[in-house]
């Protein structure tokens, strides 16, 4: 489990579990499973899927989310690599 910048625990373990088996981040999964401890499952879940998806982006796009989200080593990298970077750290 994640070793966060503030609190060290998660406010929902069963969902954190849950979110890593589909293939979200750590990051991802610990921030999306406190959100729903604290404000309901329900509620978190009508605010996601406002996103675009990775694949209609080009990838200029893709590598200025990866320098966003502090991801290293995207320089050089096809379409599909960097998804999977993105997906995945």
């Amino acid at each position: 489990m994640p070793q966060g910048r503030g609190s060290n625990s998660l406010k929902d373990p069963d969902l954190y579990e849950e979110l890593r088996k589909q293939g979200d981040s750590k990051e991802k999964a610990a921030r999306i499973s406190n959100a729903a401890a604290a404000q309901g499952r329900g509620k978190v879940g009508a605010r996601g899927g406002r996103a675009e998806d990775y694949e209609d982006r080009t990838v200029d796009e893709l590598k200025k989310r990866a320098k966003e989200l502090g991801i290293t080593g995207y320089t050089g990298k096809k379409k599909a690599e960097l998804i999977e970077m993105l997906r995945t750290h």
